[in-house]
């Protein structure tokens, strides 16, 4: 992908992971922990995280376009390496969002208003063992470590674009914005 409006398309699409990929590792931390965040958002993270993972790779190959029209640099470099971290920091969030969406969609249903248990027993086999508090615990440990690198990993990242972009262009000192003629 090249350019979108005749800008790069990198620099568009960037924004989108540099905001969805921790929207969803704060999200997974949430549903992993939380039950009622579970119920409201398991789902929607798991949606939200797939697209994560879909935009990732559309977004590094568009920096590999722009790459390729600009001064190579050591930080270019260092950031191009770093930018292909991104997809081992987005599918592990990913995975996580769905075993979590799963093990939710797998529990059995609350009780109804009434308070009345169901009247008809319905035998479901369980892959994920959503009643299980061991795998729960293990799944919001595993949920924090994934989240915390995934955050970190764009913190990287967009700091190393940011200083390959940005390193010997601007000065401390304010330039003159132009004479009104006095």
């Amino acid at each position: 992908m090249g350019t979108i409006n005749g800008l790069p398309a990198h620099i568009l699409l960037v924004h989108a992971v540099v905001v969805l990929l921790p929207l969803a590792a704060v999200l997974l931390v949430l549903t992993a922990v939380r039950p009622a965040f579970r119920r409201r958002f398991a789902g929607p993270n798991a949606l939200l995280s797939v697209f994560v993972v879909i935009l990732v790779p559309i977004t590094t190959s568009a920096g590999e376009w722009l790459e390729q029209r600009v001064t190579e640099t050591a930080l270019l470099h260092t950031h191009t390496e770093l930018g292909d971290t991104a997809i081992w920091a987005a599918v592990p969030v990913a995975v996580l969002a769905l075993v979590i969406w799963w093990r939710h969609r797998e529990a059995p249903a609350a009780p109804s208003a009434g308070g009345s248990e169901r009247t008809v027993a319905t035998a479901r086999r369980t892959y994920l063992a959503p009643l299980s508090m061991t795998v729960t615990r293990i799944i919001a440990v595993l949920a924090v470590g994934f989240a915390v690198a995934a955050v970190y990993d764009v913190y990287r990242i967009g700091d190393s674009g940011a200083k390959a972009t940005w390193t010997g262009t601007v000065s401390s000192a304010a330039t003159p914005q132009g004479s009104d003629g006095d």
